[in-house]
């Protein structure tokens, strides 16, 4: 599945884009100024994933990929 297909998928199944969940990272101090925060470990924010929104590990990496600033298609 690429990168894109994986971000399609969440939108579909969240109905939040790429955009909110950087802003959601923001807000909970994941992310500062659109960079991870210093400190900041992966297993936290797909944690974060996996509870709330009940995503797999493979949909909470692309987030977190999103998050360290891999682009969108």
């Amino acid at each position: 599945m690429s990168f894109q297909a994986y971000l399609d998928n969440i939108q579909a199944k969240t109905g939040k884009t790429p955009s909110d969940f950087k802003e959601m990272a923001e807000s909970k101090g994941f992310t500062h100024n659109g960079k991870i925060a210093d400190g900041v470990k992966a297993a936290q924010i797909t944690d974060w994933l996996k509870t709330e929104f009940e995503f797999g590990h493979g949909h909470a990496m692309a987030i977190y990929a999103l998050l360290k600033g891999k682009k969108t298609d």
